[in-house]
């Protein structure tokens, strides 16, 4: 098989017809010829490296084909069936074209006459893309990735294998360019990727990376292989078709080799990419907090160590796990880094596929669609509780690991020295006479007003402090706030209130503290 970077091609030997996908029928030894030259071509040992060596695929372990019934997927079908590979057949259909049923029944029938297993699911592309609010086309590729890695899971398979040649990457690279894209984007598709929104082990191989479309066509054509044709592939709509039949053949009369040209820039990055990604592997290590599903949390003072380049390779990546498919632009990176300069926290910004950026203090949160951001580093009442009421001695076990408790000192200098060097202010000694009602641990309630130490009576609203202090929007509902009877004596983490502050005079003193999981551990 003559591979992308060979300047010895077939189409060098055989100029192809205009469309060969139908013109071959009118010259019937044609495809013969181009099978027999192909078929023993010392080139075809290269695809058994590419297979072993970058897909790295195990030839007794079964691999799901992703077969669309055009030329590419019907020759990589046949390749990995010739060289003995166990395959399953993996049709899905888009319903977005009249005659697509027809289609998924064409490959069934076809994979029953090879003697192969084949899968055929269908869904509603566009509702799907409404209601996700995407485009059709990264809708459709969602739907089909989930569809192909479930059945792979399934059906213990060693990876999914899809069609993509040389052709694709080169499209791929322009339309990355056009966007505005760094290595990552301009170096194309790898033939090995594991997309862990998919799964977490099973990779996306992609064995024909070297191969033109073209040579697909004249394969199939040479094997009795009947393609069908996709006319939405002539659709100028499309941005990739319109670089295909337009942008393409426009830049290859400036460069007969253009698409060649393209394709060895990509490899090149490839290679460049790799020594990149070594930075970007020990940023991640320094850099992110916390990884779980759909979310990924990173330090913000860390962040701001790193140059501006790196930290655009650090939030590519982080949408990369939670959206792989996610067309992820320089612009888009730029809008990241420039809400991260701001410096502003409690701020969100939409970002691409339903993922937001946030910041919450001196964390920053990369989430998905569905994500829940984590509640551990606040203390938050239960769900279940509005308020609580203390008694003295008490200890109350909030969520995320969280303990209040509460007790009487007996030694008032004490208390007041211990309260002048005190830097921690999740821990507070107030004037226990000055306490007038029950004690409670509450949420916030409408109209709260707190009068804050030093401002010597004076009040303001509590959701004025909250807003100042810049405590992030969703912790202030369930905040845990100590109360005497109707007043604020102190907001945990933050400030005590005026009135029951510590004087020469005071003779009865509380002692409160709120303690972090982190510090009980440490304990």
């Amino acid at each position: 098989m003559r591979v992308a970077n060979d300047h010895f091609h077939l189409q060098a030997l055989f100029p192809l017809p205009p469309n060969p996908l139908f013109d071959l029928g009118e010259e019937p030894g044609m495809g013969v010829v181009f099978y027999i030259l192909w078929f023993n071509s010392p080139m075809l040992p290269s695809m058994d490296t590419i297979l072993r060596n970058q897909c790295r695929l195990d030839p007794k372990r079964p691999i799901v084909v992703a077969v669309s019934g055009g030329p590419d997927s019907l020759c990589l079908m046949d390749l990995l069936r010739q060289a003995g590979y166990p395959i399953i057949v993996a049709h899905f259909n888009h319903k977005l074209r009249e005659n697509s049923d027809m289609e998924a029944t064409a490959v069934e029938n076809m994979a029953a006459r090879l003697g192969i297993p084949s899968l055929v699911e269908s869904a509603d592309v566009r509702a799907f893309a409404e209601e996700k609010k995407l485009s059709i086309e990264d809708a459709a590729r969602t739907l089909r990735y989930r569809f192909l890695f479930a059945q792979a899971r399934e059906r213990g398979a060693q990876a999914v294998a899809v069609g993509h040649t040389a052709d694709d990457q080169v499209e791929t690279i322009l339309m990355h360019f056009l966007r505005g894209a760094g290595m990552t984007g301009l170096k194309g598709m790898a033939y090995r990727t594991v997309f862990s929104v998919f799964d977490v082990e099973i990779p996306l191989v992609r064995p024909l990376l070297d191969v033109w479309r073209e040579e697909t066509v004249v394969y199939c054509a040479g094997q009795g292989l009947r393609p069908h044709y996709d006319p939405s592939n002539d659709s100028l709509n499309f941005l990739r078709n319109r670089i295909r039949h337009l942008l393409i053949p426009n830049l290859e009369t400036y460069n007969p080799k253009f698409r060649e040209a393209v394709w060895r820039t990509g490899q090149s990055l490839q290679a460049d990419h790799e020594i990149l990604t070594q930075s970007v592997d020990a940023a991640w290590a320094r850099a992110v907090v916390n990884e779980s599903d759909g979310l990924i949390t990173f330090d913000a003072s860390t962040l701001t160590e790193f140059p501006l380049g790196l930290t655009r390779y650090l939030f590519r990546r982080a949408m990369e796990r939670i959206q792989p498919l996610a067309d992820i632009s320089y612009a888009l990176l730029d809008r990241v880094t420039a809400f991260l300069q701001n410096g502003k926290t409690g701020g969100s910004l939409p970002l691409i596929g339903g993922i937001r950026l946030l910041r919450e203090g001196n964390q920053v949160f990369v989430a998905g669609e569905n994500a829940v951001l984590p509640f551990e580093a606040w203390p938050q009442l239960p769900a279940d509780a509005d308020s609580l009421l203390l008694s003295l001695p008490s200890r109350v076990d909030l969520p995320g690991g969280w303990r209040f408790s509460c007790e009487s000192w007996n030694i008032p200098a004490l208390a007041r020295e211990q309260m002048q060097d005190n830097e921690d202010p999740f821990q507070v000694w107030l004037d226990a006479d000055t306490l007038q009602g029950d004690l409670t641990l509450r949420v916030r309630r409408e109209g709260d007003r707190f009068e804050p130490l030093g401002l010597d009576g004076h009040s303001q609203k509590l959701s004025d402090f909250f807003t100042n202090e810049k405590l992030a929007q969703r912790a202030r509902d369930r905040w845990p706030l100590l109360c005497a009877g109707d007043k604020i004596a102190w907001i945990p983490g933050y400030q005590l209130a005026h009135p029951f502050r510590l004087t020469k005079a005071s003779r009865r003193i509380l002692y409160f503290t709120l303690v972090s999981p982190t510090k009980k551990k440490a304990e």
